[in-house]
């Protein structure tokens, strides 16, 4: 299968099945997309409800799935979307957003579906990990938890409720966070990129070096090896799955035109 283009109409569809989903109150039944080119659709993990529209159809026999994968705490839909072979020996997962005032890395994330699907490698996007915490404009979730504070990686009490970084009752406390690890450990993405503001810089995490560090010189960005922060998300994908490389990207506060372009460039590049 070679390389196919996305159409803008069907990035409007896309995005229409996002809001669509974000929309909805109330979960839909558990169905499962088909691909041509698998007989049968893998289970979902029983710790998840996956609501899978019918496929949309970007050329044969390439496909864009949208997917509910869980709901927030105040019962919206955590949406993804599936681009490319769902068989694929290699998997990308994009996190546009876990902290509700960092919203940059939602457009890029949501950008990427108007780029092309390749033959050899899934892209998962999940544009927003946080829509209670996007829509009160907070750091945290709509249980005034960092949601980066709640995986299970050397998960401690922080703080309390209402403090900037409070790590909840416990690691996994939170409805985000259960559906997010229930999806990396379903899908086990080969590289994982999360995006963040506003620190320009891209963070040396423990996976590979060599992706953190292209990825760095394509953005222009300085790789630089931060805090490993208890109940971080990327640190616990790096420490549960090895050979696997989970990364943050710490974009700039201010967007612009070159910036957006550097990331879909370094975003590609990861496919090959």
């Amino acid at each position: 299968m070679g390389n196919v283009t996305i159409s803008p109409a069907v990035c409007g569809l896309a995005l229409l099945f996002l809001m669509l989903g974000a929309c909805t109150s109330n979960p839909s039944p558990t169905t499962h997309a088909r691909h041509p080119s698998t007989a049968k659709a893998s289970a979902p993990s029983t710790s998840t409800k996956v609501s899978a529209s019918a496929p949309v159809a970007i050329g044969v026999p390439t496909f864009i799935y949208h997917s509910v994968f869980g709901r927030s705490v105040q019962g919206q839909a955590l949406v993804m979307f599936r681009m490319g072979p769902l068989n694929a020996h290699r998997r990308i997962l994009v996190v546009g957003v876990i902290h509700g005032n960092e919203t940059a890395g939602r457009s890029i994330a949501r950008d990427l579906l108007l780029t092309s699907a390749t033959a050899t490698t899934e892209v998962v996007v999940v544009p927003d990990l946080s829509p209670d915490g996007s829509v009160l404009e907070t750091r945290q979730n709509a249980r005034a938890v960092d949601l980066n504070r709640n995986f299970p990686y050397r998960w401690k009490s922080l703080g309390r409720r209402g403090d900037m970084q409070y790590s909840g009752t416990g690691p996994l406390s939170e409805p985000e966070s259960q559906a997010m690890v229930a999806l990396i450990r379903r899908l086990r993405p080969t590289v994982s990129v999360w995006f963040h503001q506003s620190l320009d810089v891209v963070d040396e995490l423990g996976g590979s070096v060599v992706v953190e560090s292209r990825f760095a010189n394509i953005l222009g960005l300085p790789l630089l090896r931060m805090r490993r922060y208890n109940g971080s998300a990327a640190s616990w994908e790096n420490t549960s799955f090895l050979g696997t490389t989970a990364f943050v990207v710490e974009l700039p506060r201010r967007e612009s035109a070159s910036l957006v372009t550097k990331v879909m460039r370094a975003l590609k590049d990861l496919e090959h």
